[in-house]
């Protein structure tokens, strides 16, 4: 500010042109800066003002003619905001935690404090339409050591007196909130309704969950958005108009959900027309949208590509869109260019591409914009040129924003301008001329050569106008529509930046803010009060022609009779263009008056799933089935009555006349859905090769639009086929293409890449309806190195590992490449690395380009096989090293583990959870096991890891302990010994899926024979407190026909044993399904040991493994559908014709028939276990030549859906499922306790006929928590179980200090001394036998708090200590140490030679000599396993094998071994 603006009050310059009566006043003010905000208050002359450099607000009580400095939040204001909904309230932001609100248009302030300063992240401030003293406050909680803020978190505050006592707490880890009465159309809801987005279960972005609240969050709950779930992704929520809108993005899809409410509790998914892609992140606009519906803005090209998109407009509930307009104009920010034409009813602005089809086929062609406008609120086939005369205009529009508010319209009736030119493309903005429309843009004239910002005022009396291709010394404006123009001096030569007015335009004063060339500020006030001497205009609507006022109508016919537009018609009281008067009445805007009309054609548009055909009518959309109304089409020969293609279009008011909506008559056949039969299907399909090489179902997200039960199949011959309808009909891809490698997107289920023998890659987005190409920049790599390797965020961020500088396939390097463009463009990333890849955090956040990569210490070296380990954050622009010398690294979930090699060639383990500081493994003391050989993580899901290590690695005599380690990974105790495991590293370990801490294991029996060479003797144990307590399997007391076992009674003899992990040739064949709640199926025998598979029967237990049954004698292959509801086994010890199903969990199975006979190999589903759809795999006897696939459809047993009515919180008499509670059989009276709280699932009532189809929520809730058991602990670190159960101190050993991880948790006041007990990580318990507390210590200088508490915390501090941990990732995987001969390490290998193309696993070579180890090991090293998707390929001609686990979502594992006919042989005997 210049000197003088110490003042106060800076008195206004009055420059010449402001001398003369009946011409403009000008007044002038000098600031140093341009405006970061400037407004005014609604129907008001006052202004405020924020120079967001000097960080001080200003204001102006006349119309900006003179300025005040506030005293408030001087020197410190980041932001000022009106008050959207109450015209005296605004509130000044500081970036500290005190900030200032006025109730009085600014005249006074009165400051506030919150606990913290406001987001960055979302909107600090979040407004209540209906009670204006409601707000919310949405501000950053950061760690002192957070400059950067990676990993800060938001909380929302709110007040319920505009900041006049001190914000309350509503929610914490918020990442947006709004009122339900965000806007004044919504008034469904009541006005303390709150709508947050908060994390789930993690920090990603999907786990983040809507939770509502009517009280401030007193109470809340989460929404079930799709009608019978809750979901998880949520990304946004809005209010826009009379709807709420949330945006959903679950796992494994970019495509956005819309679901829509109404009334803040009853919600429905938005649907878009079948032949439209889906909404994708990032990816859409709402657009200001009408009273009745909504207008949405979907992106339809790639990353690169010149941005377009697609316009549709919903219903008038919201929820079923149809397409406008195709090839709008976007940018990247998500702006379009569209206008709603303001006070008219119906007339829309958009600017479309002409060359769309050579935009979206390479990103280097340039768009050309052409502009249409519609008179029927955008409907198809209703978009026309602008037109000035007989030449085509284009204006410039939203997407180059040269000013406030609306580009082309106000309130002033009809009268539309814009900058543009005539021709066939729009130019460049400089290149353009200004135009008016005095017909709501029917038709347009030229008014001022050359560009210029623009302003109404007068409700269309005056119209200002700036040149604004330079700088200019005039303001010109215009009193009749711009036909002529009169210029007035500014005193200055300047750049104009901003033109503007009162919000509705009725004002006859003006804000111009402009540049001078020494770069100062100038604000000027534009007085034109006294160009009309004072004469307002009059209204006579009985003598026209003495008026100053015309009727006028929005919209005339070719014939110039007024039209009717959306049913009715609309017309002003409009100032007469020549009328020298002022129609503008201060803060009054003018009125629309209308005349209903008859209905005609024109109001009515095409309805849901209908496009209109050449000749005008609208006729279902090609490849599209309609749905049927609930109750009709019992049979495929019935006819319903439907749509009848038309709807009224939304907020139509005619009356009368035509009714195209009448319902008409459709034939069931042609719905959405087969009419029931009662029947089962069935179709069988031959291919012409051996059993197929892989086979995969691209699974569905959760909230995807499509149902489609996709499969992609390669046989041995390299032929790729795919299936669209669960294995019915097949379909030959890729043909002539040389497939080496398939891989299926991870984290993008509807992608899959398909990597050939060349540069190219083939890829589909669309789950292989169509193919395209792109190039890679070098040869796929023979380093046994995945090609691949996707961001889990980004669908378009890809790594590429090619080879370079070969002199032969073994004298190469890798050279690494990436894209952010889906492969449309690559750069170079770093040469001669191993492994590169995409590191994520889950419990710390991380940069999202974090990229770690093992690379040659000695670039080019063949001697020297010495990997270092680097990372970047800028595509190695710039590294940093983290390991000299590394064998591998392993990203999972939380963490990122790394195999170090120390100096005297040990290895070394250590973590990270921020890709940044990495802490050694700490193992226990006394633990001296010098030549450990394998180590397996299986499974950390419960807070914990349970860790097997190999203690005896004899091929085939192969077992080890089971360890587990403590919440945060760091400290092991041993949950069971003898653990059964395989020479590939595979362990008899299962964890349930639908239920937490319930697992199988094999035990072996015989360890000290074992270790002699003994024949090793299994029997299954089975836990239901995760690990910490096992028993055996109790038996049930007949066998299928009903006759009593050879043994019973004491379990320590007679039990029941399965055959288990390491038997399998499919790793999905696994005992439960994660949709099917406390259902099991396994093979097995009774007795005290596991017996060969060809004596074991089918057996099953529907509560969770306390009780089992046998259903078949034999040994069946098993798979659950529609989440449990049908199971279908199939024989697969001989050739077979017979399927056997049950619908009532067991309790009777029915057989049916599906053709000649096969040697079933396989049987599979989707990956959910939801589908009503099977896949038998086999083969005829003799005739391995050829395989075969039979297609099993159950859907047409039942077209009656399952209804699920939680409103109650109980059961109810129309619900067809119950409430069942999952118990600890360790407990004499258990209650349904498990793990320290008793959990309600919904499950389907067995007898019930009807099928549950999407998948379902199963968890209900938490009834309760439990008083703490000895159930509820394990034993410390450095304690083991004695005879008597009890935990007792390993003998030479110390106890656990707790003083340092607990008293590291925040806000810890005290530490408990060890008792031998520590809590399981899962549980929840309260009170009762709290066996690790028994003397607390305070924590160093917490002596004062410990007093006044007085007994403290009681062990919290252990659950939430946080020290940088190495395990608790999430899933399933394992990382095998072996040993190799000479002294060196052996390669860290992904998949089996890193050729898994499903799965992803990690071995790990370690030097040393092989020797006996201990029996029972106390601790070992806690390394985590992932389970991810990479495909196998071909290499050197010979076949690998693959697994599908990770596809299905039910693998515990994944490695299969190389023998193939270990695999695929024909025996059948010892193979689950």
């Amino acid at each position: 500010m210049r000197p003088q603006s110490c003042l106060l009050l800076l008195a206004a310059t009055l420059l010449p042109s402001g001398a003369f009566a009946g011409k403009p006043k000008l007044s002038e003010t000098k600031f140093d800066n341009e405006p970061g905000a400037l407004f005014y208050f609604e129907d008001s002359s006052t202004l405020l003002e924020l120079d967001a450099q000097a960080r001080d607000v200003w204001r102006s009580t006349n119309d900006g003619k003179e300025w005040k400095k506030l005293d408030e939040a001087k020197g410190k204001a980041v932001d000022v905001m009106e008050h959207p909904f109450d015209k005296e309230k605004a509130i000044i932001l500081t970036a500290e935690k005190e900030h200032y609100v006025t109730s009085d248009k600014g005249e006074t302030w009165r400051k506030f404090s919150v606990e913290l300063p406001p987001s960055v992240r979302q909107l600090p401030v979040v407004f209540n339409a209906k009670n204006p003293d409601y707000v919310m406050y949405n501000g950053r909680d950061c760690e002192k050591w957070d400059f950067i803020g990676l990993n800060c978190k938001d909380k929302t505050y709110y007040t319920k007196d505009w900041f006049k006592s001190d914000p309350k707490l509503l929610v914490e880890n918020t990442h947006m909130c709004t009122f339900a009465r965000g806007n004044k159309l919504f008034d469904q809801a009541e006005d303390a309704t709150t709508l947050c987005i908060v994390d789930g279960k993690n920090k990603l972005p999907e786990s983040r969950k809507l939770m509502i609240s009517h009280d401030f969050f007193a109470n809340s709950e989460e929404p079930k958005l799709d009608g019978q779930n809750t979901v998880q992704g949520v990304a946004g929520i809005a209010s826009v108009t009379k709807f709420l809108v949330a945006a959903v993005r679950s796992i494994g899809s970019d495509e956005m959900a819309l679901y829509v409410s109404n009334d803040a509790k009853t919600w429905d998914r938005a649907e878009f027309p079948q032949d439209h892609g889906g909404l994708k992140e990032d990816a859409y606009t709402i657009l200001e949208s009408t009273p009745y519906s909504i207008q949405v803005d979907v992106l339809n090209t790639g990353p690169l590509r010149g941005p377009m998109g697609e316009l549709f407009t919903s219903n008038s509930n919201g929820t079923y869109f149809t397409r406008n307009i195709e090839n709008t104009n976007r940018i990247t920010k998500g702006l379009v260019d569209f206008e709603q034409i303001a006070g008219i009813d119906g007339i829309v602005m958009a600017n479309v591409i002409q060359n769309a089809d050579e935009v979206k086929k390479s990103y280097k062609v340039t768009k050309k914009l052409q502009s249409k406008i519609s008179f029927d609120d955008g409907k198809a086939e209703t978009w026309k040129d602008l037109k000035t005369g007989s030449d085509k205009l284009h204006l410039h529009s939203v997407t180059e924003l040269n000013n406030l508010g609306r580009v082309f319209s106000s309130r002033a009736p009809g009268v539309l301008m814009g900058v543009g030119n005539t021709g066939d493309i729009l130019k460049d903005y400089n290149d353009g001329d200004l135009y008016v429309s005095e017909d709501a843009g029917l038709t347009w004239t030229k008014t001022r050569d050359g560009a210029h910002k623009y302003e109404f005022g007068g409700s269309g009396s005056i119209i200002i106008a700036v040149f604004d291709e330079g700088f200019t010394n005039k303001v010109s404006f215009s009193k009749n529509h711009g036909k002529d123009w009169e210029d007035f001096d500014l005193g200055m030569d300047i750049r104009a930046k901003i033109l503007t007015t009162t919000p509705d335009s009725t004002s006859l004063k003006f804000i111009l803010v402009g540049e001078t060339k020494d770069h100062k500020t100038h604000i000027f006030a534009l007085d034109f009060e006294d160009i009309f001497d004072g004469k307002k205009c009059n209204l006579d609507k009985d003598h026209e022609d003495k008026s100053d006022y015309e009727k006028w109508y929005a919209r005339l016919d070719n014939d110039g009779k007024p039209d009717c537009l959306m049913g009715r018609k609309q017309f002003f009281w409009r100032r007469k263009k020549d009328a020298n008067c002022n129609a503008g009445e201060l803060y009054k805007e003018p009125d629309a008056e209308v005349e209903v009309c008859e209905c005609t054609d024109q109001d009515f548009e095409c309805d849901f799933n209908f496009v209109k055909t050449k000749d005008g009518k609208c006729e279902v959309a090609p490849n599209t089935k309609l749905p049927i109304p609930a109750d009709q089409c019992k049979n495929p020969k019935d006819k319903y009555m439907g749509s009848s293609g038309y709807r009224k279009i939304p907020g139509n008011s005619c009356k009368g006349g035509k009714d195209l909506e009448k319902k008409v008559e459709h034939e069931c056949k042609d719905a959405i859905s087969t009419p029931s039969t009662g029947k089962i299907f069935s179709k069988s399909n031959e291919f012409k090769a051996k059993l197929s090489l892989e086979y995969f179902y691209l699974d569905t997200a959760e909230t995807a639009a499509s149902e489609e039960e996709t499969i992609i199949m390669m046989t041995e011959k390299q032929e790729l086929f795919v299936s669209h309808d669960g294995g019915k009909e097949w379909k030959q891809i890729l043909k002539d293409v040389k497939v080496i490698a398939v891989y299926p997107h991870p984290y993008q289920y509807n992608h899959v890449y398909f990597v050939t023998n060349t540069k190219k890659i083939h890829y589909t987005t669309d789950r292989a309806h169509n193919f395209n190409e792109i190039e890679a920049p070098l040869m796929p790599n023979r380093k046994n190195l995945p090609f691949l390797e996707f961001h889990p965020r980004k669908p378009s961020w890809f790594i590429w590992h090619g080879e370079k500088d070969c002199t032969s396939s073994l004298h190469c390097h890798t050279s690494t490449f990436y894209t952010k463009s889906g492969g449309e463009d690559w750069k170079s990333l770093k040469t001669y690395t191993g492994m590169c890849r995409w590191v994520r955090g889950q419990r710390e956040q991380t940069a999202e380009s974090l990229i770690f990569c093992e690379h040659e210490a000695k670039e080019g070296d063949d001697n020297s096989d010495t990997m270092e380990l680097i990372s970047s954050t800028n595509f190695f622009d710039d590294e940093t090293k983290h390991f000299d010398k590394i064998i591998g690294f392993a990203s999972m979930q939380e963490f990122l583990v790394v195999a170090g090699v120390k100096e005297d060639n040990s290895l070394k383990a250590s973590a990270s959870i921020d890709g940044k500081s990495f802490a050694d493994a700490h193992f226990p003391y006394g633990f001296n096991v010098p030549h450990q050989t394998a180590y397996t993580v299986l499974d950390s899901v419960t807070h914990s890891v349970l860790l097997h290590v190999t203690v005896n690695d004899q091929r085939g005599f192969e077992f080890g302990s089971l360890l587990k380690s403590n919440s945060n990974g760091t400290n092991y105790v041993l949950s069971l010994d003898a653990v059964n495991r395989n020479s590939d590293g595979f362990v008899d370990f299962e964890k349930m899926q639908s239920l937490e801490g319930i697992a199988i294991a094999n035990r072996v029996e015989n360890w000290k024979d074992a270790l002699k060479g003994t024949k090793k003797k299994l029997r299954t144990m089975i836990t239901h407190n995760d690990g910490g307590q096992w028993k055996y399997i109790t038996p049930p007391e007949k066998d299928a026909e009903g006759k009593p076992y050879s043994c019973s009674g004491n379990l320590e003899k007679c039990s029941l044993n399965l055959h288990h992990y390491t038997e399998r040739t499919d790793p999905r064949h696994t005992f439960s399904s994660g949709s099917a709640i406390g259902l099991m199926l396994a093979v097995g025998n009774v007795g005290d040991e596991l017996k060969g598979f060809a004596d074991g029967d089918t057996f099953m237990t529907t509560d969770g493994g306390h009780s089992w049954k046998e259903v078949k004698k034999g040994q069946y292959l098993w798979e659950f559908g529609d989440q449990g509801s049908i199971i279908v086994i199939v024989d697969r010890s001989k050739a077979t014709d017979v399927v056997h199903y049950t619908l009532n969990e067991g309790k009777d199975w029915q057989e049916y028939k599906f053709g000649e006979k096969l040697k079933i190999t396989d049987i599979s589903t989707v990956p959910a276990d939801n589908s009503r759809k099977f896949l038998l795999w086999g083969y005829k006897e003799g005739g391995r030549e050829k395989f075969s696939t039979v297609h099993l459809d159950f859907t047409g047993i039942t077209n009656v859906q399952c209804i699920l009515d939680d409103s109650s919180g109980t059961e109810s008499e129309t619900d067809d499922f119950f409430l069942w509670s999952p118990s600890n059989a360790n407990q004499a009276d258990s209650d349904s306790c498990l793990f320290g709280h008793v959990a309600q699932y919904h499950r389907k009532l067995p007898d019930h006929r009807c099928f549950i189809g999407r998948k379902l929520e199963r968890f209900h809730s938490t009834l309760k928590n439990c008083s703490c058991t000895p159930e509820d602990y394990e034993c410390d670190f450095n304690y083991q179980r004695a005879s008597d159960g009890t935990c007792k101190l390993v003998a030479g050993l110390d106890p656990p200090d707790h003083k340092k991880e607990m008293c590291a948790a925040k806000d810890a006041v005290e530490y408990f001394l060890p008792t031998g007990y520590r809590r399981l990580p899962m549980t929840t318990c309260e009170g009762g036998r709290e066996l690790d507390k028994m003397e607390s210590l305070p924590c160093p200088g917490k002596d004062e708090e410990y007093n006044k508490k007085h007994g403290g915390l009681g062990g919290f501090g252990l659950f939430m200590a946080i020290v940088i941990p190495i395990g608790a990732a999430a899933g399933v995987g394992y990382w095998v140490w072996t040993r190799v001969l000479g002294n060196h390490f052996g390669a860290i290998r992904l998949g089996e030679e890193r050729e898994n193309r499903v799965v992803e696993y990690l071995i790990i070579g370690v030097s040393g000599v092989v020797a006996v180890v201990l029996a029972v090991p106390s601790i070992l090293a806690a390394i985590g396993g992932w389970i991810g998707r990479v495909t196998q390929r071909w290499r050197g001609g010979q076949r690998r094998y693959t697994t599908r686990s990770s596809l299905r979502g039910r693998g515990e594992y994944s490695i299969v071994a190389d023998d193939e006919g270990e695999l695929l042989g024909d025996s059948d005997e010892e193979d689950v």
